[in-house]
């Protein structure tokens, strides 16, 4: 699962020189939250977003109406994008827990995606991430959601699938994450199809040393 793959291809970008009013009505009428600045050849100097476009109070308080006006005419995307030390950016070929990771660790929302020494091919946001977790998870899939607690030892993974596979039935979805506040267990969250829930429950809970956590049935949307 790479960058590339889930991110926004040619996104809309904008000149450090467009002016903020103008650019503000931009993101509202596409419904995004960030562009890309680029200079010649689409090469990267920035990045805006609607937050950083909002304008604080303590910059134009003490502004009366006319020099307010002359204010927001002049104020470019040059004065006040993201730029420096604090813009981040990431490969098309990296994966997409690295695109998360570098988020988290940065508290942003998202990232441009850049290559040959700064081209912008592409975005990468925090949507687009919860997309692909809820595609991973099988969230729009018909299906029974099922939470099962393991140990943390080699060959639990394969009990699991091997309770449902035997039975005939398909799995759709798989991911695991440790247990919360239990390094000792993983949480392995399946979406599987052509079940029972009887015949489900009874298959999962004759499995020795893990614990059914949460069974529910999901229907598409």
């Amino acid at each position: 699962m790479l960058v590339k793959d889930y991110m926004t291809r040619h996104p809309i970008m904008i000149e450090p020189g467009r002016r903020v009013v103008e650019v503000q009505k931009l993101m509202a009428d596409n419904n995004i939250r960030h562009l890309p600045v680029v200079g010649d050849g689409k090469r990267l100097v920035g990045m805006v977003t609607r937050q950083r476009l909002a304008i604080r109070p303590e910059q134009v308080g003490s502004l009366d109406p006319w020099e307010l006006t002359r204010y927001l005419t002049d104020l470019t995307v040059g004065k006040v994008m993201i730029s420096g030390s604090d813009l981040h950016t990431i490969a098309p070929d990296a994966t997409i827990e690295e695109a998360a990771d570098l988020m988290i660790s940065h508290k942003i929302s998202g990232v441009p995606v850049v290559e040959n020494g700064g081209i912008v091919v592409g975005i990468i946001t925090e949507t687009d991430l919860l997309i692909e977790l809820r595609n991973l998870l099988g969230a729009i899939d018909a299906g029974w959601r099922v939470v099962i607690r393991v140990p943390d030892r080699d060959g639990e993974f394969r009990k699991v699938i091997h309770a449902i596979s035997s039975n005939g039935w398909g799995i759709m979805a798989l991911g695991s994450v440790r247990t919360p506040k239990d390094p000792a267990h993983w949480d392995l969250v399946l979406k599987v199809r052509h079940a029972s829930r009887d015949a489900l429950v009874e298959a999962l809970k004759g499995i020795e040393g893990q614990e059914l956590i949460d069974l529910r049935e999901t229907h598409e949307p």
